[in-house]
């Protein structure tokens, strides 16, 4: 399933404007924060999807009967760009547990480029539900490398995963290699360059909310 919230006139298309404008984003801490804000807007729409149950809450004049979310979510991030992301998901789903993943994309002097990852730090996801924050969605195939070995290891009840910006072959590689995964979008993107950069896009997240890499 695929849910893009620029389809529809909100808040969010603000956020999206400021991230993309080359203006704006000379403003580190603006940029991080529109991530985050996005994050929470993401986590909104996804609590919507979820179970809840019944509970009595007491309060100073009485009892009152409320819908309570059943389980809570495991949040996971790709590091480094997806840290704000994933810290607007934790400001809403503020109960919830963390996962850390770390992959960066290797170029070759021939212009390709692998995915390589390095680093995993999760709690157990079995029969958990479990959103991935990932901002840029270019190839894909990071997501998916780092998607498919969570759900190898562990039998994941539902995959969420989060994006501001993605491109359109980048959605469809999710989609061919992770079915069952619902894809969480701020815009997409028509155009990816032959160095698997969006156009129009934003330029570099990582880079823009934490500094240029060595």
């Amino acid at each position: 399933m695929l849910n893009i919230l620029s389809t529809q006139n909100s808040i969010a298309n603000q956020y999206i404007a400021e991230l993309r404008d080359v203006n704006i984003q000379k403003d580190r801490m603006r940029f991080r924060r529109n991530l985050e804000r996005l994050g929470e807007i993401f986590a909104y729409e996804i609590s919507k999807t979820l179970t809840y149950a019944p509970v009595d809450v007491e309060t100073p004049l009485g009892v009152a009967n409320t819908q309570m979310l059943l389980d809570q979510p495991v949040l996971a991030t790709i590091l480094r760009a997806g840290l704000p992301l994933h810290q607007g998901l934790l400001n809403v789903f503020d109960h919830s547990d963390s996962a850390f993943i770390a992959a960066y994309r290797h170029t070759k002097k021939s212009g390709e480029f692998e995915i390589h990852k390095e680093y995993v730090n999760t709690p157990n996801l079995d029969n958990k539900i479990v959103i991935v924050a990932d901002p840029m969605l270019a190839t894909g195939k990071s997501a998916v490398l780092c998607c498919k070995d969570l759900l190898n290891d562990y039998a994941i009840r539902e995959l969420h995963i989060v994006i501001a910006i993605a491109s359109e072959e980048g959605i469809r590689h999710v989609q061919a290699f992770l079915p069952k995964a619902t894809i969480w979008v701020g815009a997409v993107d028509n155009e990816l360059t032959s160095k698997a950069y969006i156009v129009p896009g934003l330029g570099d997240a990582g880079d823009l909310a934490f500094g240029n890499k060595h």
